[in-house]
């Protein structure tokens, strides 16, 4: 039996999946005549629509090629691999991205932190605290200043609350935190050496007492600790330089009133000018000029005199050291309105008390 030569080739016609009669190619008759290039156009644009179809979902989840992005069905893509699933991320890179520190590393600890980093690129890891900081160093000063005019138990009101925010602001500044048993202990020995000021007349020798008692304090409390020896050593040291600190900060009860007066009002007016969006080195030299005038200022109200000059660019000295110690190493703002509010004023107590006394 021979083929019938107008029946269609079945065979390359697409499948109707209802069932229903073979459709015809384009370019083919209901007569049988066929057209070839019509046939083979038409095969190519199903071929590229299917493979289209089938790989939507993998091209949609890639970023395309601005060139190659469109499929035409005149210029259809090469079949390409399935997409391998993306490894899931370490545990190393999830902690590193979550506490900004580097990965570890066979050779030691990587945990960089932003000051390293910051010296490594050359920038300077030292952030001032700023004007409110500064405002309320001032305000602190001045309530000292006032505080003192009135008389010791007013003083230590003020005192008090100095001495509390130092040691709390030393051990934040140390990064140290939470270290509430270091702060209390610095704390209480602030109480401790207020209260000896009071019971021996105001005698400078119960400060240095009462440092030396909880120097050793602190000793004993460290080796009874079970951390690590280096964690220890830390701890030894902020406990110390705090409770020091607040201890020291007692010198205001210490010094003659007119002193403290001129003194804490110098230290809130050098402060305020340091905040000043000034080059730093004019910065300096306008805080101590405002602090000397301050310090002349409040002499002429007080006994000093001119001599005020003097001891207001004493304790604005040292109160910029504490305030360039406040801003070392990227600290936090906890730290700028703890340590950046007390340390200027602790460490101008010793200026005030030893100034005061050989200019009275």
């Amino acid at each position: 039996m021979t083929d019938q030569p107008n029946q269609p080739n079945r065979q390359n016609q697409p499948y109707d999946p209802y069932g229903q009669q073979p459709q015809a190619w384009p370019g083919q008759g209901y007569q049988g005549y066929e057209d070839p290039h019509a046939a083979q156009q038409y095969t190519q644009q199903w071929q590229g629509q299917t493979w289209e179809t089938q790989n939507h979902r993998a091209v949609s989840a890639q970023a395309p090629d601005p060139e190659t992005a469109i499929l035409t069905p005149q210029s259809p893509r090469p079949h390409q691999g399935p997409r391998t699933p993306q490894e899931p991320a370490s545990p190393a890179a999830t902690d590193a991205a979550a506490t900004g520190y580097g990965p570890a590393t066979v050779g030691g600890n990587a945990r960089v932190t932003d000051a390293q980093r910051a010296r490594a690129e050359g920038r300077s890891p030292i952030i001032e605290p700023g004007m409110q900081p500064a405002a309320l160093t001032a305000l602190l000063g001045l309530l000292l200043a006032g505080a003192a005019a009135v008389g010791t138990y007013a003083l230590l009101v003020p005192l008090v609350i100095l001495q509390a925010v130092t040691a709390a602001g030393w051990f934040r500044l140390n990064g140290m935190w939470p270290a509430r048993q270091g702060i209390a202990l610095g704390f209480a020995g602030a109480l401790a050496a207020d209260a000896a000021l009071l019971v021996s007349g105001r005698s400078p020798s119960a400060i240095l007492g009462t440092i030396g008692v909880w120097v050793l304090l602190a000793l004993v409390l460290q080796l009874r600790s079970h951390a690590d020896p280096d964690e220890r050593m830390y701890g030894l040291m902020a406990t110390v330089a705090a409770s020091a600190l607040a201890i020291v900060a007692g010198g205001y009860l210490a010094a003659a009133a007119d002193a403290v007066t001129v003194g804490a009002v110098a230290v809130a007016v050098a402060v305020l000018a340091r905040a000043l969006p000034l080059p730093t080195p004019v910065s300096v030299v306008v805080s101590l000029l405002a602090a000397a005038g301050a310090g002349i200022a409040m002499g002429s109200v007080t006994d000093l005199g001119t001599s005020g000059a003097l001891l207001g660019a004493g304790a604005a000295v040292c109160a910029l050291i504490g305030h360039r110690v406040a801003s070392y190493d990227y600290p936090s703002r906890f730290v700028h309105f703890t340590a950046g509010v007390a340390l200027p004023l602790a460490a101008a107590a010793p200026a005030v008390y030893v100034l005061g006394r050989a200019l009275a």
